[in-house]
C-alpha cells in the first residue's frame, strides 16, 4: 500500500495493492495492521454506501462534535471528491484539496477529522462506500456551501450544467459564517 499527501498533507491518497488475473481482482480496503505501519493508525465505527446520478453534488459536510475521518472508494463510476480545511490553528485553513477517484483504479481518499468533505459524481450512475472514524450525529452535522467563492472548489461540472443538490446542501453557509474547529 501506498500513501501520497496531497498539497494538504494530512490528506491522503491511498493506493492498495492490487492482485489481478484472468479472473478478476483482489484487494484489501481496510486493514489495520499494515494502515497502522504506514502512520495512519484510525479505527473506524461505521461504514455508508453513496449511490448517485451524474452531477450529483454531495457535500461539504462535518460534524462539529467528535468530527470524522472518512476513507472513501468509489466501486461503481467515477467521482471528483474534496476536502476542506476547517480547522483554524491549521496554515491551509480553508484551503481545498480534490482528487478523481474511478472504480478502475481502486485509489481511496483519507480525510482527517477537521475536514469538510464532499464529492460530485462524474459517471452517469457512481457507488461510494467509506468508513468513519466516528458514528454520524444529525445533531452536530453542518454543511459548508459548495460553491462558497472564499473556500474557491472548482468542480469540474460542464459548462451551464448546476450540480443536482439535496434541500440541505443547497443551503450550506458560506466559511465566514460557519462553525469550524479551533
Amino acid at each position: 500500500m501506498r500513501l501520497t499527501p496531497l498539497e494538504i498533507p494530512e490528506v491522503l491518497i491511498v493506493e492498495p495493492k492490487v492482485h489481478e488475473d484472468d479472473r478478476g481482482f483482489f484487494l484489501e480496503t481496510w486493514h489495520a495492521e499494515k494502515f497502522r505501519a504506514t502512520g495512519l493508525d484510525v479505527g473506524f465505527v461505521q461504514d455508508n454506501h453513496s449511490r448517485s446520478v451524474q452531477h450529483t453534488l454531495r457535500g461539504l459536510h462535518y460534524q462539529l462534535v467528535e468530527p470524522q475521518g472518512k476513507l472513501v472508494r468509489v466501486v461503481t463510476g467515477e467521482i471528483f471528491d474534496v476536502a476542506v480545511d476547517l480547522r483554524r490553528s491549521s496554515p491551509t485553513f480553508g484551503c481545498w484539496v480534490g482528487a478523481t477517484l474511478r472504480e478502475t483504479d481502486f485509489r481511496m481518499l483519507w480525510i482527517p477529522p477537521g475536514f469538510a468533505h464532499g464529492f460530485l459524481a462524474l459517471s452517469a450512475q457512481t457507488d461510494v462506500l467509506y468508513k468513519c472514524t466516528t458514528p454520524y450525529q444529525a445533531q452536530h452535522d453542518r454543511t459548508l456551501r459548495w460553491d462558497d467563492a472564499a473556500v474557491g472548489v472548482r468542480w469540474p461540472l460542464p459548462t451551464g450544467v448546476e450540480p443536482r443538490l439535496s434541500p440541505k446542501d443547497a443551503c450550506g453557509v458560506a466559511l465566514a459564517v460557519a462553525e469550524t474547529y479551533p
